[in-house]
This record gives structure tokens, C-alpha cells and sequence, in this order.
């Protein structure tokens, strides 16, 4: 796709569509909106309106519900950033399948009891595989970006 028009004076670029990382988003996109069914089925099931009512299920699905929402739109955007860039389609994939992965572990460690291997698996691998993923993608982004390269 080329960006850019010669009649205003603007260069015209050559721009790579995000496509990998829009087919990951919208499985993610369908992972959230399960997390949100959760929530309300729990908020249903429990009477509850609003916190969480001192139900823990409640509790562990409302935060990795916002886990999700905290973590996943700034990574999939530097992904996306990327891979418009010109970032090999392995690494893309690479990126948004260890977050897709990280992020389907998460919420099962959510509910699991502390310190079990469950929790140690799902939830703090999810959170760490999650960390590392943004942080590759910011150095990365980063490294793009950097003169000289």
C-alpha cells in the first residue's frame, strides 16, 4: 500500500499491512470478550453490581479480565508497528503466538491456590511470558528506531 500522494508534495513509502497480527488480535479479541462473559456471569450468579462483592472467583475473573486489557493493546500495537516495519513474519508470529499463549495461561492461574503448580504455571508464567513479550517488543521497536541502524 503506498502512503502519501506526489500531487501534495508528501514522498510516498511503501507500508506493509499488520495482517499476522490482526489475525492473532481477533483470536485475542475473542478471549477477551470471553474473560467479559465471565465477569458477568459471576456478577450475575453472585448478585453483584458492582467489586466484587467479597467473591473471590469474582475477584480472579474481574483482574484477569483487566490484566488483559492492560497488557495486550500496547503489545499487539508495537507488534503491529513491527511487522509494518518490516519485522520477519516468524518473529510476528513468534511475538503473538507467546502472547496468545501467555495470556490463554493467565486467567487459569487466576484461580488456582497460591504457590501451587497451577498457579506457578499458569498464573506467573502468564505474567512473565506477558513482561518479556512487551519488553522484547519495546526493544525492538526501540532498535528500529535507533539512527545508525
Amino acid at each position: 500500500m503506498l502512503i502519501g500522494s506526489s500531487l501534495s508534495g508528501h514522498r510516498e513509502v511503501d507500508v506493509q499491512l499488520p495482517s499476522i497480527t490482526a489475525t492473532y488480535v481477533a483470536i485475542l479479541a475473542l478471549l477477551y470478550a470471553a474473560l467479559g462473559l465471565q465477569v458477568v456471569r459471576l456478577r450475575r450468579r453472585n448478585r453483584v453490581g458492582f467489586g466484587d462483592g467479597g467473591s473471590g472467583d469474582l475477584r480472579s475473573a474481574i483482574r484477569a479480565h483487566a490484566h488483559f486489557a492492560e497488557y495486550v493493546p500496547i503489545i499487539a500495537l508495537m507488534t503491529a508497528m513491527l511487522e509494518m516495519s518490516g519485522l520477519a513474519a516468524t518473529k510476528v508470529h513468534g511475538l503473538m503466538a507467546a502472547l496468545l499463549v501467555a495470556r490463554l495461561f493467565h486467567p487459569i492461574g487466576m484461580y488456582a491456590k497460591p504457590q501451587t503448580l497451577q498457579f506457578l504455571i499458569c498464573r506467573v508464567g502468564g505474567m512473565a511470558i506477558t513482561t518479556f513479550v512487551m519488553i522484547l517488543c519495546a526493544l525492538l521497536t526501540l532498535s528500529r528506531l535507533w539512527p545508525g541502524r
